[in-house]
């Protein structure tokens, strides 16, 4: 692991994650009501996704609780548990840097479900000088690529993916931090567990006044990984390009041959008030998955409605005949591979002390719980 220097050094850059746009959560608000006695007060909070809007609106209970949605985006979640008031009882957060905070700093507060508010596919988040003479991921070896972060959750996957499928290992290239992120605005404070950064790994940080993006347009680097698209490549950049032009593609051909879909965030809870309230686990779980199911429904019957993609019901059946029924999965027993192929990148990269079990980061109770 790296020092606590070479940690330091980061802390002062400024950096911030590239994250899925942030809604204010005000058309999710939740319904008001005044608590019924007996129930239990419980703050919880995290992006007002679609598959998550029948808890924040109040049609879907968690039973036995009297529900307040707290709103936040990602990095401020991270640190509000990791470091701050811990103002949720329930939390959207960062997989992998909960499972780094567990693994290196001893981090007990909260516990995980198995509720994975966020996946997605990561080739995507690949991109490229397109004047570099880069067509492979192995064209990348010895070339530099930026990133606003390093150890976020998003650029674990895709090294574990780019070495597993590819060769390519991290110490392959020259990483140059940025000192800033083109999508900041949305992505909320980096969380310390964000910067940690691995020994026998050539990395550098970028000039002041600098984001990833800067660094691409500019030609400081050849290649940029970033959890969500830099500015250069949403302002369409004639030199900005993705590493796998057709990533869409290349991602259902992974999905075929390995069966993980990637997890971005989890869900945490307060160890302290799930001792005292072991009932509330699966009360939770069942809450979610409840919300879920409501969007799977509203998407079957009227998503083409509301959605302004042309071919949105065509998509949503192309997804269901690959992936199944079910395609965003909870529970232990749907993701046990994706799972433990993260607790291996992890590790594997050099940035969790040791690889880690799926069993020490969920709630005991939680390990069997099998969507209804």
């Amino acid at each position: 692991m790296s020092d606590l220097s070479r940690r330091d050094l980061l802390k002062t850059t400024g950096l911030a994650l590239g994250l899925v746009a942030g809604a204010s959560g005000s058309a999710f608000a939740m319904a008001s009501k005044e608590r019924d006695p007996g129930t239990l007060p419980l703050k919880f909070g995290g992006y007002p996704f679609p598959r998550l809007k029948g808890l924040m609106d109040g049609s879907v209970p968690i039973q036995g609780c009297d529900v307040e949605f707290v709103p936040g985006k990602v990095g401020d979640m991270n640190t509000d548990v990791f470091s701050g008031k811990q103002v949720r009882d329930v939390t959207e957060i960062g997989l992998h840097p909960f499972m780094l905070a567990y693994a290196n700093q001893e981090f007990r507060d909260y516990t995980l479900l198995p509720i994975f508010p966020l996946r997605t596919f990561r080739h995507k988040s690949a991109f490229i000088r397109t004047d570099r003479g880069i067509e492979k991921p192995e064209d990348l070896k010895g070339k530099r690529v930026s990133t606003a972060g390093y150890s976020s959750t998003s650029l674990t996957w895709l090294r574990g993916i780019l070495k597993a499928e590819y060769g390519l290992a991290p110490k392959d290239m020259q990483w140059v931090i940025a000192q800033g992120d083109s999508s900041a605005q949305t992505a909320g404070k980096v969380s310390a567990q964000e910067r940690v950064l691995p020994e026998a790994v050539p990395i550098e940080v970028g000039p002041p006044g600098m984001d990833e993006s800067d660094l691409l347009a500019r030609g400081q680097v050849d290649a940029c990984f970033h959890a969500s698209e830099p500015r250069a490549f949403i302002q369409g950049d004639p030199n900005v390009g993705r590493l796998f032009p057709d990533s869409r593609s290349v991602e259902k051909a992974w999905y075929q041959k390995t069966g993980i879909f990637p997890i971005m965030h989890g869900v945490a809870i307060r160890r302290s008030l799930l001792e005292r309230e072991p009932w509330l686990a699966r009360a939770v779980f069942d809450a979610y998955s409840q919300a879920k199911k409501q969007d799977y429904d509203f998407m079957r019957k009227m998503g083409w409605a509301f959605s302004s993609l042309p071919w949105f019901s065509t998509e949503l059946e192309e997804t269901r005949r690959l992936m199944g029924k079910n395609f965003y999965p909870y529970g232990i027993g749907a993701s046990r591979k994706t799972l433990e192929a993260l607790c291996r990148y992890s590790h594997d990269q050099g940035l969790s002390s040791r690889e880690l079990k799926i069993s020490e980061l969920f709630a005991e109770q939680s390990l069997e719980f099998v969507e209804s």
